[in-house]
């Protein structure tokens, strides 16, 4: 067995008659038929509404509330010849913003710049200082991109000044607004516009398209950056923005785009929303992240091919950095609530600590998200201003947004959505905010919540895989992302060719996985990156399901179907042959597994004298047992003190074998726990003696005695004819001889054997060494002589007995 991380959620019974209709209307294999049902499509016309990306899908800009107000006031600052100050943000997506309104405001010959907040001196959004800076230089309207939305206080000093501020946002409106000129966010919950996830860069392009009167398609491959880098679901309005915008960025003339995709090695031609996501986006958040996100504004807007590989070549040295920085601070996080976690069961983990960079804790609050799967909040604690800066990242079921809402007398600033927060707060405040952010996890999360959860798509047959289908599943579905993820296959009961670990520390898993359908053997590569423990998990025996997503894999000049595996796992109990494996290479393996935390380990031992091939350090542990005349395990170096049949052993090393077969039956039986079991096989009989004759070749050798009647004991050429007439060995006959002296069918007098005339009639099975080699021939039949095949079999037929 191996069970999955997460929880598949498999769609419910789909419309098999809107399948069989969609597939023909289309021209589509059922599969991606059957595909677009799941995500929703219930006729022909919606499926072509959702495949059609073309600028008339997009919406009537005008229908944001206070897009009039808000055009209505750029046009006179313009025509007024008025300063205009862009606000923007320095994450992805308010330097997209940012970016997109510098091309915006040129091309409309306005007389602007642009003003980011730095990151550490300042933090997001309007403040105070900067708004004083606008109005002694000048500036008379500001117009924020991607923040403001919260910016109460700030606002009305604004108005107070004389500044006019006009607000693009996209985030959470709170119960109350600012009082700006004009705002326009699509979330305001009076405003009528029929698509409300728009990111801060999509709210500024549909300025621009009002502003133009058409959708300016010089801007949409910036509009796609901040869209997919903020996570915004690529439904609606934002799927036709990155769609069209990855179709414009493939031929960009934007030479500061040019550069990035340079430095980030990304063919161009091959460009899709993953390189966004995952080549891009991290580059330029890196700027603003370590440094001042300015810098990506001016590559972005560079006109001089020199000045943007200098500036693109310094985000992707950042980035690095940015990396590097990640890794280290995730270890210490992970430290301290390591030592804290257990005892004080955080369903929120609240983790702070002084000097940790304020620009990288979102990204470590994500990973430490994802390694406990519940909601977590990191902050950086500043000692001289008692001031804790930082962010939030949560699970399905608990909207951080509404927790941190709930805790507002707690906390100086805060915004985001459901999923992430940032914040800031006093440092003695920390301890509370922890105690009841999980008051509030315990009311609203049940012990499910805690388990993640996979969306599966559909479920598959590996024959249906081809190259034809990821092909046109690619045209028909992407751009994936946030609300429109690559489709997740799962793929049951599949066999395993081959199974090997990659990298350089060997930390991703490689199968080659195969099915037969109607005779005819499928097969197919599937990569598990970061998934190589669970290499010593996978018996190639074993039958795995998989769930992942489908791409081609293009190597030297070949194209061939392949798998990424999100989770996998095994429905039944694995039985590993490690018999031939170096005593080096086993211990390591146990040792292991012994670290893992949900493994109850026990190595079982046919003598404590086998203790004595472990290292020390194992030679202490406590996993080591035998098998007592009932065939319960029994706890070795504690006094033989019997444990209890209850234990929960899942994982069971059979490093040697007690001398009796029906012993190891048991323990098999009675330990239903079991998952996976490893077959070493320490002792194995290195003697001459292999195997048990039949009941006929007893019955021969017998004659043959009873004919020779009395033979001296040492005769070795009675022996040795006896041995080749009956081609067994001399050890043999030797041993059955044995056997007849025990059941007094022979009796030996001084330095010869003679035959009994009249023995009392006995069973061979009243002879113990009879059945101790009876034993002992079982033992070798199935764990010496057997294939893996045939061994696993045998054990798993014993655990379902």
């Amino acid at each position: 067995m191996l069970q999955s991380k997460s929880k598949w959620i498999l769609p419910e019974d789909t419309n098999q008659e809107l399948i069989d209709q969609l597939s023909s209307d289309l021209a589509i294999p059922l599969l991606i038929a059957k595909l677009l049902v799941v995500r929703g499509i219930q006729s022909k016309q919606q499926a072509e509404n959702f495949l059609k990306t073309d600028n008339q899908m997009f919406h009537d800009p005008f229908l944001m509330t206070g897009m009039k107000e808000t055009t209505a006031r750029i046009k006179k600052a313009i025509q007024a010849g008025e300063k205009i100050r862009i606000y923007g943000d320095y994450d992805a997506d308010g330097v997209s913003s940012t970016t997109l309104m510098y091309f915006l405001l040129s091309k409309l010959n306005a007389d602007f710049d642009y003003y980011i907040p730095d990151r550490f001196s300042e933090g997001y959004g309007l403040n105070v200082e900067a708004i004083q800076k606008a109005h002694k230089e000048g500036i008379s309207l500001v117009i924020t991109v991607d923040n403001g939305i919260s910016a109460v206080d700030q606002i009305h000093y604004a108005n107070e000044l004389g500044l006019d501020v006009l607000v693009t946002d996209h985030h959470e409106p709170p119960e109350i607004l600012p009082d700006a000129l004009a705002i326009i966010n699509p979330k305001i919950s009076h405003c009528q516009y029929p698509f409300k996830q728009l990111a801060g860069v999509g709210v500024a392009l549909k300025l621009g398209h009002a502003l133009l009167g058409h959708i300016p398609d010089e801007f949409l491959e910036i509009a796609s950056i901040g869209t997919v880098a903020d996570l915004m679901p690529l439904a609606d309005e934002n799927r036709l923005i990155v769609k069209l915008g990855i179709e414009k960025m493939k031929n960009t003339s934007i030479v500061g785009l040019r550069a990035l995709l340079d430095v980030a090695e990304v063919d161009s031609s091959n460009l899709s929303s993953m390189h966004i996501g995952f080549a891009l986006g991290p580059r330029i958040n890196a700027g603003g992240r370590l440094q001042h996100a300015e810098d990506v504004v001016k590559l972005l807007t560079a006109s001089s091919e020199d000045e943007a590989q200098n500036l693109a070549y310094e985000l992707d040295i950042l980035n690095k950095e940015r990396q590097s920085l990640v890794n280290q601070i995730t270890a210490e996080a992970l430290n301290k609530i390591e030592k804290t976690l257990e005892s004080n069961s955080q369903n929120v983990i609240v983790v702070a600590n002084e000097g940790w960079n304020i620009g990288v804790i979102g990204i470590v609050a994500s990973k430490i998200l994802e390694k406990y799967y519940r909601p977590v909040i990191v902050l950086h604690v500043d000692k001289e201003t008692g001031i804790a800066k930082g962010s939030a990242r949560s699970i399905a079921g608990f909207n951080i947004y509404k927790a941190l809402s709930s805790c507002e007398p707690l906390l100086d600033h805060f915004g985001g959505h459901e999923a992430a927060a940032g914040l800031s707060m006093q440092e003695k405040n920390i301890l509370q905010l922890r105690t009841q952010l999980n008051e509030l996890a315990v009311n609203w999360l049940t012990e499910e919540d805690f388990i993640p959860e996979i969306q599966a798509d559909i479920e598959s047959e590996l024959q249906e895989i081809t190259i034809p289908l990821i092909e046109k599943m690619e045209s028909m579905f992407a751009p994936y992302g946030s609300g429109n993820p690559s489709p997740n296959l799962v793929l049951k009961d599949l066999h395993i060719l081959q199974k090997n670990r990659l990298g350089k520390e060997k930390q991703h898993l490689k199968l080659v996985l195969s099915q037969v359908f109607n005779e005819v053997s499928c097969s197919m590569e599937a990569i598990g990156f970061g998934k190589g423990d669970l290499d010593q998990y996978i018996s190639t025996e074993a039958k795995v399901d998989v769930i992942g997503e489908l791409s081609i894999n293009e190597w030297n000049g070949m194209r061939k179907p392949q798998l990424f595996i999100k989770d996998i796992r095994i429905p039944n109990r694995q039985v590993f042959d490690w018999r031939n494996h170096q005593v080096d290479k086993f211990t390591k393996s146990i040792r292991q597994l012994k670290s893992k935390d949900n493994v109850q380990l026990a190595v079982l031992l046919d003598t404590e004298d086998h203790i004595a091939d472990f290292d020390e350090h194992m030679q202490a542990a406590e996993f080591f047992y035998t098998l007592n005349d009932d065939g319960n395990l029994v706890q070795l170096k504690s006094n033989l003190t019997r444990l209890n049949t209850n234990i929960q052993v899942t994982d069971f090393v059979v490093y040697s074998i007690p001398n009796q077969i029906h012993l190891i039956e048991s323990v098999f039986k009675k330990y239903q726990s079991i998952q996976r079991i490893y077959v070493v096989h320490k002792n194995r009989n290195n003697s001459a003696l292999k195997g048990l004759p039949s009941r006929e070749a007893f019955k021969n050798i017998y004659v043959s005695l009873l004919n020779k009647n009395s033979w001296e004991i040492n005769d070795r050429l009675f022996l040795e004819n006896l041995s080749k007439r009956s081609s067994l060995s001399k050890d043999m006959i030797q041993f059955m001889i044995g056997v007849f002296e025990e059941l007094s069918f022979i009796r030996k007098e001084g330095a010869s054997y003679r035959c009994l005339k009249s023995p009392q009639k006995s069973s061979l099975d009243s002879s113990s060494l009879y059945k101790q080699r009876w034993h002992q021939s079982e033992i070798e039949k199935i764990f010496e002589y057997s294939t893996t095949y045939e061994m696993t079999q045998w054990i798993l037929n014993q655990i379902q007995t």
